[in-house]
């Protein structure tokens, strides 16, 4: 969908932040903040109506497009002197927003807690009937401290929360991060095995937000996510990874997965686990955007896509361009081609020059109101396949995989972008099936080569389909696979902070107050240790 004209004003933009409200769950539920004895539903509720999830301003803003955006080039910044500097602020909001309500984000592990606590004072026979609440709440836990993980390393866990669990206040351990995955993995096969085995409830309908309480969908997440985290720790444990994968892989009736059921016209709303935006929300991410970068980035246009004419380009890029006066009058002119500002680029050039350059489209991304949460896609899935069957399988299935993922990304992109209804916005008309054909069977795209050739194709295409709205994936397996080859310039920058991270650094706060704790880790608190499953 692209704006039918694009005014003047976006080339001299100049918004004033705004801090998002958040919406008001319909009052069916109790607001765990407001009262004394919350239920467990509402819990549920409130745990997956989470801003670090959804697709919001200040996640995307202060976090996406700060870090982890920048560290994996899924989103374009001015190219200063500190830009691989991490924001302390910024990350220590998203640190407190897991651990606590009231921020930005759920709280999510604080509402577990709470849930635990709610949980165990109920009898035998309501816990009996509240049971698959409390199974998806431990996907969702386990999806969110995944990611604290891939950020930072070893954090608070099993200990974190006290106060909710047994009303007294203790600081918290570290948990060693392998130990975590270790426990991660094995609690998502339990969880998928009890999804498989049971049937949901009115309760549970009622409360899920996010899979309508279907058991079917949660036992394929709680897979997914699996081979999610098996694939991560591939490089330095891949004697777990590849048993545990391929007996999945081999067995899909008792593993399903988020894979679109195989099929490219599969719909994205059904099938991939989206947090939907609420009926209520009329919030979109152009200040985000605006305030942070909407430019397209280097290495994801100009190397990747424009050579392999990418379907995908025009229902993620607009091609921009600038005001100038024809007869006297203001006229916009659009550029002739797609093309991304190169990443070497210096803070005056990018000033000077943006408005010859493509930038993220404005339906799609920037004034999509109902533009949802991204957790896990078909594509992703499929590219996880991909690349276990042709290390560990047969390229055959391997291409079938990759090609099959390729085709669902143009599917999902166009399923964004369709979403956005209304508002002087037209649709972008899907690619006709010789153009996608074409870019799957005989382009730069195109499964072939030796296997380390494929496996660079299927990396590649990964890092794509995340795109900005999922750097934190994004970043996590760069770290993992070294592609893509991304260049990052180091000219003129800070002293210590000439490169990317390989992790973040703790918040100050958290050494502050968790001190005598934070002394078992403060060895490993450093910018360029890696995270356990980096090989």
């Amino acid at each position: 969908m692209k704006k039918l004209f694009i005014k003047a004003s976006f080339l001299l933009i100049a918004i004033s932040t705004v801090v998002g409200c958040k919406k008001e769950l319909d009052e069916k539920f109790n607001n765990p903040e407001k009262v004394l004895d919350p239920s467990l539903n509402g819990l549920f509720t409130g745990m997956l109506n989470n801003d670090r999830v959804a697709a919001k301003y200040w996640n995307v803003r202060t976090f996406l497009t700060q870090m982890p955006g920048v560290y994996a080039q899924t989103s374009y910044i001015a190219n200063g002197n500190t830009i691989y500097q991490q924001s302390d602020g910024y990350s220590q909001q998203y640190w407190d927003d897991f651990y606590s309500t009231g921020g930005n984000g759920s709280g999510v592990l604080a509402q577990y807690r709470t849930m635990e606590v709610k949980y165990q004072s109920l009898s035998a026979a309501e816990q009996a009937n509240q049971k698959a609440i409390m199974q998806a709440a431990k996907v969702v836990l386990i999806e969110q401290a995944a990611k604290m993980v891939d950020l930072w390393g070893d954090i608070p866990y099993t200990a974190a929360g006290s106060l909710n669990l047994s009303s007294t206040i203790s600081n918290p351990k570290y948990d060693e991060q392998k130990a975590l995955y270790t426990s991660f993995i094995a609690d998502l096969e339990a969880l998928a095995t009890y999804f498989n085995t049971n049937t949901t409830t009115s309760a549970f309908s009622k409360s899920d937000i996010l899979l309508k309480g279907s058991m079917n969908m949660w036992a394929r997440y709680a897979n997914s996510l699996r081979l999610r985290l098996l694939m991560r720790i591939s490089r330095t444990d891949e004697a777990t990874a590849r048993t545990a994968v391929l007996a999945m892989l081999a067995n899909q009736a008792t593993s399903p997965l988020i894979d679109g059921d195989n099929t490219a016209e599969y719909n994205p709303a059904t099938s991939d686990v989206l947090l939907q935006t609420l009926t209520n929300s009329t919030s979109d991410l152009r200040d985000a955007f605006f305030e942070g970068s909407w430019y397209a980035t280097d290495y994801a246009l100009n190397t990747l896509m424009l050579p392999a004419n990418d379907p995908r380009i025009p229902v993620i890029y607009d091609k921009f361009g600038r005001t100038v006066k024809i007869n006297n009058r203001d006229v916009f002119v659009q550029n002739a081609n797609y093309r991304a500002m190169p990443i070497t680029f210096t803070t005056a050039q990018q000033e000077s020059s943006f408005a010859d350059y493509s930038v993220l489209d404005s339906a799609t991304f920037l004034f999509n109101q109902k533009l949802p949460g991204i957790l896990i896609t078909s594509s992703e899935v499929n590219f996880l396949k991909a690349e276990a069957f042709e290390r560990w399988g047969n390229t055959a299935s391997a291409k079938t995989a990759y090609d099959k993922a390729l085709r669902q990304s143009v599917t999902f992109y166009h399923y964004l972008n369709n979403l956005n209804q209304g508002g002087g916005y037209r649709n972008v008309t899907a690619p006709s099936a010789s153009v996608v054909d074409a870019w799957v069977n005989s382009s730069t795209a195109t499964y072939t080569g030796s296997s380390a050739a494929k496996l660079t194709l299927i990396y590649n295409q990964k890092w794509l389909h995340y795109g900005v709205l999922q750097s934190t994936e994004a970043w996590s397996e760069y770290r993992r696979t070294g592609f893509p080859l991304l260049t990052f310039p180091t000219a003129g920058k800070l002293s210590g902070f000439d490169t990317p991270p390989t992790r973040l650094i703790y918040p100050a706060k958290e050494k502050t107050l968790n001190s005598e704790n934070y002394q078992a880790v403060v060895s490993k608190d450093t910018r360029k240790t890696k995270i356990f499953w980096m090989p």
